[in-house]
Order: structure tokens, then C-alpha cells, then sequence
């Protein structure tokens, strides 16, 4: 692809998966009382693979979820399909949790707003927390990550592709893509 740039291989993915690992561990000292909460699908994964880094970290593994957004967005009216309905799961005692939510990409952050709509259906967390493997600015709302694997600064007609083996069926990577 001639105006697509390597952001990220699977290497580098690693790296920056673990560095939040180590940053979820340093902000949360008992794994037991965080849930990882991916926002599908990528999210899903990405909070599969910060589990297992946590837990041979520390030997304890935090509770994983995934959050439907689907019907939360801002932007249906706007897209010319609507996303498929995943299924959620949250922890049963949310007050009990320190949710972060993680994504692949943040963007505008409508899709982090989303998610803590359809997460307040559900209850009250003790708290939310935000990782992101990528994040690109361009914000429309007031939302910032508290973990970030990349800051990527790109403009708005650019398009960041995050792919993942057991998501995509192709080798983790991001990319660049430019028009």
C-alpha cells in the first residue's frame, strides 16, 4: 500500500502493552479490584492480552469485561449501518471495581463517552480508567487517557489501522494511512 506508514509491529505492540501493564499495576496495586473492560472488538482483545501481562507481573489477574457501545454512540443517525450488538460483561458488584475501559484507538473520545453511558446502565464503578494503545488527539469531547501505549499525532483526513492477529487474522500492526 503506497500511502500507508508502519506505525507499530507486532514487537513494538508488545512493548507498549506492557509498559501500560506496568502502569495499570502501578496506579492499582491490587489487580483483584480492577476489571478490564474492552470496548469491542479490538478493545476486547487488547484488555484479554493487559490481563495476561498483569498477571505474570504480579500473579493476579483483574477481572475482564467487554461493554456494548452500540446503541449508546452519538453518531447513528450519521452512519450509514449500524455496528452489530456484542454482548457486555461487567463485573456482578461494580462499586467493588476500578473499571478501565481500553480501546485501540482514542480519537474524538465519543466512543470512550459511549461506553461510560452504557456502563452507568449497569451501576456505579469505584472509578473508571482509560487505556488506549494509540492515541491520535483531534478530542471533540473533554476525555484523556490515563494510559497510552503511542501518541500519534495525525490529521483529520488520516486513518490509523489497528490490526490484531486474533482479531483480524492478519499480524499485529498499525498503520498509517494517508489519502
Amino acid at each position: 500500500m503506497p500511502n500507508s506508514i508502519l506505525i507499530m509491529d507486532s514487537d513494538a505492540m508488545a512493548r507498549a502493552l506492557r509498559r501500560i501493564a506496568h502502569e495499570i499495576l502501578e496506579h492499582n496495586p491490587d489487580p483483584t479490584s480492577v476489571a478490564l473492560i474492552g470496548i469491542p472488538s479490538r478493545g476486547v482483545e487488547l484488555a484479554h492480552r493487559l490481563a495476561e501481562m498483569i498477571k505474570t507481573t504480579d500473579g493476579r489477574k483483574p477481572e475482564l469485561g467487554a461493554i456494548d457501545i452500540s446503541m449508546h454512540r452519538d453518531d447513528l443517525s450519521l452512519r450509514d449501518s449500524l455496528s452489530p450488538v456484542q454482548e457486555t460483561h461487567l463485573p456482578l458488584h461494580l462499586e467493588q471495581f476500578t473499571l478501565i475501559l481500553v480501546d485501540d484507538v482514542l480519537y474524538t473520545g465519543r466512543t470512550c463517552r459511549a461506553a461510560m453511558d452504557a456502563i452507568s446502565s449497569f451501576g456505579r464503578p469505584a472509578r473508571i480508567q482509560f487505556a488506549v494503545l494509540l492515541d491520535r488527539g483531534h478530542r471533540e469531547l473533554p476525555i484523556r487517557p490515563d494510559y497510552v501505549g503511542k501518541n500519534l499525532p495525525t490529521s483529520a483526513d488520516e486513518r490509523v489501522k489497528v490490526r490484531l492477529q486474533d482479531v483480524d487474522t492478519e499480524p499485529d500492526s498499525v498503520r498509517l494511512e494517508r489519502p
